[in-house]
């Protein structure tokens, strides 16, 4: 399943995030929440943002698969997933607005067109069936 290449590069992505939260939480002795800690907040928020969005996008990638969608359309929708999510993880921390929109604008944009292909496909194959 080419999917698994993108949930397992998705998941060193959010274990990168967790430890960048873990290691402003030593640094600040910070056990819970965010301390008031600038920092602390925008990485928990990056973290927190991966979390959120990735594992719908990596349902709706196994199932478009799984729908039999051509195997580069499944490669060029993981790599974008990939992009989007990593933009929007060193924007949030960086305070660097437009990475962090551009991360955000091509999640939204891969969801949606995801969703549109998993029905497309859908449609496509149960009318085949007749």
């Amino acid at each position: 399943m080419i999917t698994s290449i993108y949930a397992s590069l998705s998941a060193l992505l959010i274990v990168k995030l967790a430890l960048s939260v873990i290691k402003l939480r030593r640094k600040n002795r910070v056990s819970v929440g965010d301390g008031g800690n600038e920092a602390l907040q925008l990485a928990i928020r990056a973290h927190a943002n991966a979390v959120e969005y990735i594992p719908i996008a990596l349902m709706l990638l196994l199932t478009l698969e799984l729908n039999e969608a051509p195997k580069i359309l499944i490669h060029v929708l993981g790599a974008t997933l990939l992009i989007g999510r990593i933009l929007h993880a060193l924007g949030l921390p960086a305070k660097d607005f437009k990475k962090r929109v551009l991360g955000m604008q091509i999640t939204i944009y891969l969801l949606i067109g995801l969703a549109v292909l998993n029905i497309v496909f859908f449609a496509f194959a149960e009318a085949l069936k007749f």
